[in-house]
């Protein structure tokens, strides 16, 4: 459990990066959707782990790997955004695929 400061901090992360994405979303995302779904800072806020979930473009492997292409450049956007934080965490992001899984499952209990 992190702290409340954390706390703040992952939601303000991922609030801002939805916008980004949203308004940058041919730039970053080659066209398809990204959201993402949670943020995970480092207690000593060094690193956020930005979990993002793809949809509707190409694949989400190539998304994923255009996102980590402008990995710093999306960082220096956050970071001119969030004026509180003197350090942003270094971003690293991962494919959030628990959408997916909890669709398996579903389809599994409902065909037995």
């Amino acid at each position: 459990m992190g702290s409340i400061r954390q706390s703040k901090i992952e939601k303000v992360i991922q609030e801002e990066l939805a916008k980004l994405f949203q308004r940058n979303a041919k730039e970053f995302c080659l066209g398809a959707m990204v959201t993402p779904t949670a943020v995970r800072v480092t207690p000593d806020l060094s690193l956020a782990r930005v979990y993002v979930s793809i949809f509707a473009g190409p694949t989400p492997q190539e998304v994923f790997d255009e996102i980590n292409k402008h990995k710093a450049r999306i960082k220096g956007d956050v970071g001119r955004v969030i004026k509180s934080l003197h350090h942003i965490p270094e971003l690293r992001f991962f494919i959030d695929d628990s959408l997916d899984y909890a669709e398996k499952i579903d389809d599994l209990l409902k065909n037995g």
